[in-house]
């Protein structure tokens, strides 16, 4: 069941060295991407899709989150933080964006700018694809890569209904690279830094899906950034005397919230509808695989509970982030319906409307299904005879005892060479009870699975 080739790259990490194979992550992980073997977690590469679910489910730390060095800025002269609006969300309202900004530029960033500009340019274009795509339905938005991830993985089928532009972090990164370039900048001179609310965003920079490269130079833990802002401002930076108050570009209300649920949906022509929690997401795309459901245009679908605003990598709770988020975007809209409001239009980036759209498209995201047995049509056919085969001589009760999340999982690994059904705690037991195998065999089978620390006398 194993893929050869490893297609993703991932921010999780599992350290072994930790981990007391508690199973925890293996219950959680929507792919089936965990087992358990001699007594530790082992990630299957190709099934994980970086939600992080199994991170905030290890209880002593044992998965970590891949991240950039904040020192690696320091390799370029024009330092660019690219921020999501979800950042200034983790703030009591009494923190300005003023002050956080001030505060990135004393770390050493050059320039500050909100990823959410970029959805000036995508809103329309998003808009026109669902009008002129109307062949295929729904269309699926790809502004999550864990949830592009988890269709590329667990339904495949649906990969024609994903929406080929890029995300408002690219267009964003983009726009700030040929801002600089323009202004007389090289472009090795030029690093770009996103402030990331999950691991996803990790995932899909280092390894981008559907373009070669991303234009992101490296990507840095938002908890981190936000415990280092909040410490100075708390400690009273920046002060009347400080001369970093850079100047910004005011954003949309539309751009506030998108990274919110609801915040792509609201926007978008046709029937649409918004989901979050990847369980959530998963049992709306089952059932979506299964029936016909021509009448909704189109999906805005996000792994984490609350969107972004429920990221593995944020440190404020989820709901205040979103109350936080709305009442911003409202203050934005109360001024843009102001005429005397100088920041009406959305900001330089419009100038750059035109070159954007000339980059916006990705190319064709393509399916790799965790559940193919085999290449070969023939062979996997009769591989899932073997499957259905295995099945009837398992309890179907996912316990997980054999270091498989369920039986129908532990079925296809030994299928694949890469379990053994005597791992099933009921068929050891009925095998004893045949005299096949002796209770020793039968301990020595669990000792395989879940090491032998878990089998020695604490007394």
């Amino acid at each position: 069941m194993v893929m050869d080739t490893k297609y993703f790259h991932h921010a999780l990490k599992f350290r072994k060295d930790v981990c007391i194979g508690c199973s925890h992550c293996m219950s959680v992980c929507p792919t089936y991407a965990i087992r358990i073997r001699d007594g530790k977690a082992d990630l299957l590469d190709n099934y994980c899709v970086d939600c992080g679910r199994c991170y905030r489910a290890c209880p002593v730390g044992a998965i970590i989150v891949e991240q950039d060095d904040l020192r690696q800025i320091f390799n370029y002269s024009k330092r660019v933080a690219i921020i999501p609006s979800v950042l200034m969300g983790q703030f009591p309202s009494s923190v300005s964006i003023t002050q956080v900004t001030s505060v990135l530029m004393e770390l050493g960033f050059t320039h500050v700018y909100e990823v959410e500009h970029g959805v000036e340019v995508l809103k329309s274009q998003m808009s026109e694809y669902i009008s002129e795509n109307t062949d295929i339905r729904p269309l699926i938005s790809t502004f999550c890569p864990a949830i592009v991830r988890l269709i590329q993985v667990r339904f495949p089928n649906l990969t024609p209904n994903l929406i080929l532009l890029k995300s408002p972090l690219d267009i964003a990164a983009a726009y700030y690279n040929k801002k600089l370039i323009d202004e007389g900048n090289k472009a090795e001179e030029i690093g770009i830094f996103y402030i990331t609310p999950c691991a996803a965003k990790i995932a899909a920079v280092k390894s981008p899906v559907g373009q070669k490269n991303s234009p992101i130079t490296g990507v840095i833990n938002m908890d981190y950034i936000f415990n280092k802002v909040y410490t100075a401002v708390k400690q009273g930076f920046p002060g009347k005397d400080s001369r970093i108050f850079p100047s910004r570009d005011p954003l949309k209300s539309s751009g506030i919230t998108w990274p919110a649920t609801n915040g792509e949906a609201a926007h978008m022509p046709g029937r649409t509808l918004a989901i979050d929690e990847i369980n959530n997401v998963i049992e709306f795309l089952e059932q979506l695989e299964n029936e016909e459901n021509q009448d909704i245009d189109f999906l805005e679908l996000r792994a984490c509970d609350e969107s972004c605003a429920g990221g593995i990598l944020t440190s404020s709770n989820r709901f205040y982030t979103v109350e936080r988020l709305k009442k911003r975007a409202q203050r934005s809209e109360n001024k843009e319906k102001d005429n005397n409001y100088r920041y009406v239009n959305p900001g330089p980036i419009i100038e750059y409307k035109e070159f954007l759209k000339q980059n916006l498209a990705i190319k064709k995201i393509q399916p790799r299904s965790m559940e193919k047995l085999d290449e070969n049509i023939s062979l996997a056919m009769k591989k899932m005879e073997q499957v259905h085969e295995i099945l009837d001589n398992l309890p179907y009760v996912d316990c997980g005892i054999c270091g498989s999340p369920t039986c129908s999982v532990l079925a296809e690994d030994i299928v694949q060479g890469h379990a053994n059904i005597n791992q099933c705690i009921y068929v050891q037991k009925n095998l004893e009870q045949k005299g096949d195998l002796t209770s020793l065999q039968s301990m020595e089978i669990l000792k395989k699975i879940w090491g032998k620390d878990k089998f020695e006398d604490k007394q």
